[in-house]
């Protein structure tokens, strides 16, 4: 990064968990395609057993890395990293992130122009090409319904049935948005002080959509910037666990709803996701009697719902226990 003397306009905060290569390119994407203003890196290692802490020292003596004796979760980590940081902006990116040419000075310039926005997100380029999920709507109970139900799949064109999830591959410009997907993220110094860290009580996913939440409650906008795109992988550290972090979303979501829409939010969402994962088991039973090239990956599909129906049979059971309470 650019004039390492000089204090730091954007300070980078990237949490790793093994993941080693991922961490590599991510890191030499950011001094390949550096900002133009002075800049800082921190680096915050979840107890990564792959070697990834002391291969970044090797590799980039000037990132300052920092080794948690445990995995401490996402949004843990990443406050150990800002409260280190000294930018008056603060990027938040995963290690499995690549970072294009401009993307920081995109994102720097409209920070820098509206000082409204507390909380901006770019393009996230999947590894085909394709536009992932970089923005979506807050989780109602409504909307997981309806995404439970795939209504988005018959009713393509219509907002009422279109589930959480959204499409930005149409957008241009900066658009104010709901949420912004926690694997990029760039954050005024000012709004975070407000607003304050991440909830440590989500360990992994959900952290996103919360902060989002209160980003807006606070009277800060929520903006995508189109023009500016990165590379995201996606699950580079949970790629060989792919159950356990598939619950973990399903835990964390269901968190979102505790402390946002109360226990009849919750009960709402365990109910929705009960029918989705039904839902998945019975079509993807389907397809594995039927379809013996597809029997792999059906079976994997039934095995994570399974799983997942056996969290939420306790977490039902959880919700009951605090209405009779």
């Amino acid at each position: 990064m650019k004039d390492a003397s000089s204090p730091p306009i954007l300070s980078i905060v990237i949490v790793t968990w093994n993941g080693k290569r991922y961490a590599l390119e991510c890191l030499e994407s950011l001094h390949a395609h550096a900002s133009g203003v002075p800049s800082e890196i921190i680096v915050v290692d979840n107890a990564s057993t792959d070697g990834t802490p002391e291969a970044i020292r090797t590799r980039f003596p000037g990132v300052h890395v920092v080794e948690n004796q445990a995995n401490l979760g996402f949004a843990k980590a990443n406050n150990i990293g800002v409260a280190l940081s000294q930018g008056r902006y603060v990027c938040l990116i995963n290690s499995d992130v690549v970072v294009y040419q401009g993307c920081l000075d995109k994102m720097l310039a409209v920070m820098e122009t509206n000082h409204d926005i507390g909380i901006m997100g770019p393009k996230m380029i999947c590894p085909d090409g394709g536009v992932g999920l970089s923005v979506m709507q807050l989780p109602t109970v409504w909307n997981t319904f309806c995404a439970a139900a795939a209504s988005h799949l018959i009713f393509p064109t219509s907002r009422r049935f279109a589930g959480f999830s959204m499409r930005s591959d149409g957008f241009t410009g900066a658009r104010d948005v709901q949420v912004v997907t926690g694997w990029f993220w760039m954050v005024s110094r000012t709004a975070l002080q407000q607003v304050g860290d991440l909830d440590e009580r989500f360990f992994m996913y959900g952290e996103d959509i919360d902060w989002c939440h209160r980003f807006r409650n606070a009277g800060w906008r929520v903006v995508f910037c189109s023009d500016a795109e990165a590379l995201h992988y996606g699950g580079a550290s949970s790629a060989d666990t792919p159950v356990r972090f598939y619950v973990q979303m399903r835990r964390a979501n269901l968190q979102y709803f505790q402390k946002h829409h109360g226990r009849l939010g919750a009960l709402g969402y365990i109910l929705a996701i009960g029918v989705h994962e039904l839902a998945r088991i019975v079509g993807y039973s389907m397809s594995y009697c039927c379809d013996r090239s597809r029997r792999p990956e059906a079976g994997e599909k039934v095995r994570r719902s399974l799983s997942c129906l056996r969290w939420l049979v306790g977490g039902s059971s959880w919700m009951a226990r605090q209405a009779v309470e």
